[in-house]
């Protein structure tokens, strides 16, 4: 007859295989990779490297602070939107010690967008018409590319 085969015991370190014979899952990539970044981390790495682009040919930019916002807020508490497009940008003017402020508002950008370069592209163009607007200057002269394709 045959013997039957005794069960194995259980090795008591930590568990190196699941159920089905897979490794233990762990994360997808290393921290310092950039398809571990999230949506936001890379939209703001864009406003960032637009505005350095920015600040070698205008220094007073560094009096502003530049701040990306996932969506525009209402005005007021019965404020509805109106027949007018999402805005992308905006602008806070300096006052009361604060500093001016230029917001990029992620989601209507990254909407009207299909691919990283066409975000990047877009995110400048809003980011060169508020800095613009804020100082009293026309797009073009804050950045003479503005508009190109």
């Amino acid at each position: 007859m045959d013997s039957p085969v005794p069960p194995r015991t259980a090795a008591p370190g930590p568990r190196r295989r699941d159920r089905h014979g897979r490794g233990m899952r762990g994360p997808v990539a290393p921290p310092q990779v950039p398809l571990s970044a999230s949506r936001a981390e890379v939209f703001a790495d864009l406003v960032q490297d637009s505005v350095e682009r920015l600040e070698r040919h205008w220094p007073q930019l560094a009096d502003i602070d530049f701040l990306v916002l996932e969506v525009p807020r209402l005005d007021g508490p019965g404020d509805g939107w109106s027949d007018e497009a999402v805005p992308l940008g905006g602008t806070i003017e300096a006052h009361d010690g604060r500093r001016a402020r230029v917001v990029v508002y992620r989601r209507p950008v990254e909407i009207r967008t299909k691919g990283r370069d066409e975000r990047a592209a877009l995110v400048h163009e809003v980011v060169v018409e508020q800095v613009a607007e804020l100082l009293g200057l026309t797009p073009e002269t804050v950045d003479p590319r503005y508009g190109e394709d």
